[in-house]
């Protein structure tokens, strides 16, 4: 019975080459041998399966007859449909592996080198998530060195051709892999795609531009933020020789408030009232989230679970709105009635109230 190519990779049978290639990307990295974790069995069939559907030829053989006939011996035995036309004298072949296996590999052809990215939790009071707060954090992490400012040499220090990779930036590197012996073009470690060496190197960071340091991080945490809401500070993660910062991830957590709960922009709350008051009427005075005092009227035959709302004393909107405060009333009942309370009560029941 002959494979289905489409179902090993995952795709639909119109994906497109680009959508292919990065399916066979995102399966290579999972299943790659090398990786712990890694099928090498299921590695040898999404290749072979991406052989084919990539190819545009060899595609269509294979949508029209099920089969592919190019080349003659494209699925030999035992060669689980690679494509072996680059195979170099049964000694090797040479590739860059880069557009497949990204950082798998250590020198994608066109990846710019990036740093890894940080994420640390923090906890906020529930008024600093309303109207916004500062942090400053120490975080321990791969940073660019202070003493070179990350170009890796003394200062006034000349600099001079790398000699590991004669200038290049790149070096050839064979590998065994279950195919063979595999020549990788990788960055070369020694002058990290530079091509060129300080005559001197920084005496802080060896060279490297960088180094393990400590470093303080001022985090602005803006008005109206949520519980679980993340802020991401570009730039501010680990640094990496000759290639771009990682970012800061800052995930927040709101501590909960005894009295007000939030509901979008709006807060809520409970405010116990005396029957007589839900009776009669009366005022309250209740302390707003600002923490200024607030003094709340309630009407004359008010229910229970009735809802006042103050505008303007909830979340900020913006500069010039915010929510409203939304009190919810809960009526206390008496749980013990004194002889006079009751006689009063029951002259009530008699009245039909």
């Amino acid at each position: 019975m002959a494979k289905d190519y489409y179902h090993i990779l995952g795709v639909d049978k119109k994906a497109s080459t680009e959508d292919i290639k990065k399916q066979f990307r995102k399966l290579a990295h999972k299943y790659h041998p090398d990786k712990k974790g890694g099928d090498e069995a299921k590695f040898k069939e999404i290749n072979e399966a991406y052989q084919i559907l990539s190819n545009e030829k060899k595609r269509s053989e294979y949508d029209m007859y099920g089969n592919v006939f190019s080349g003659g011996n494209a699925g030999g035995p035992n060669m689980g449909g690679f494509d072996f036309s680059g195979f170099n004298g049964g000694g090797g072949f040479e590739f860059d592996l880069g557009d497949i296996f990204g950082d798998m590999f250590a020198g994608g052809r066109n990846r710019a080198k990036r740093g890894r990215d940080i994420s640390v939790d923090i906890q906020i009071t529930f008024e600093e998530s309303i109207f916004g707060a500062k942090r400053n954090l120490l975080i321990n992490k791969i940073g660019t060195c202070d003493t070179c400012s990350g170009e890796g040499a003394e200062a006034g220090s000349k600099t001079k051709t790398c000699p590991t990779c004669n200038g290049k930036g790149k070096i050839n590197e064979t590998r065994r892999s279950f195919i063979g012996a595999v020549t990788i073009n990788t960055t070369c470690s020694a002058c990290k795609g530079k091509g060129t060496i300080p005559e001197k190197a920084c005496r802080d960071c060896g060279g490297d531009g960088v180094k393990k340091k400590n470093e303080e991080i001022n985090i602005k945490i803006p008005a109206g933020i949520e519980n679980g809401e993340m802020i991401r500070l570009s730039g501010r993660g680990e640094a990496v020789p000759g290639g771009q910062n990682g970012d800061l991830y800052v995930k927040i957590h709101v501590e909960a408030h005894p009295v007000f709960k939030r509901d979008n922009y709006d807060l809520r709350m409970d405010l116990n009232i005396k029957l007589s008051d839900a009776l009669l009427g009366a005022s309250y005075t209740i302390q707003t989230i600002a923490g200024k005092n607030l003094t709340v009227k309630i009407p004359a035959g008010i229910s229970f679970g009735e809802i006042l709302r103050v505008k303007n004393e909830g979340v900020p909107i913006d500069e010039k709105r915010r929510g409203n405060l939304m009190i919810k009333i809960i009526i206390k009942t008496p749980q013990k009635l004194s002889r006079k309370a009751r006689k009063i009560v029951e002259d009530l029941k008699e009245e039909g109230i």
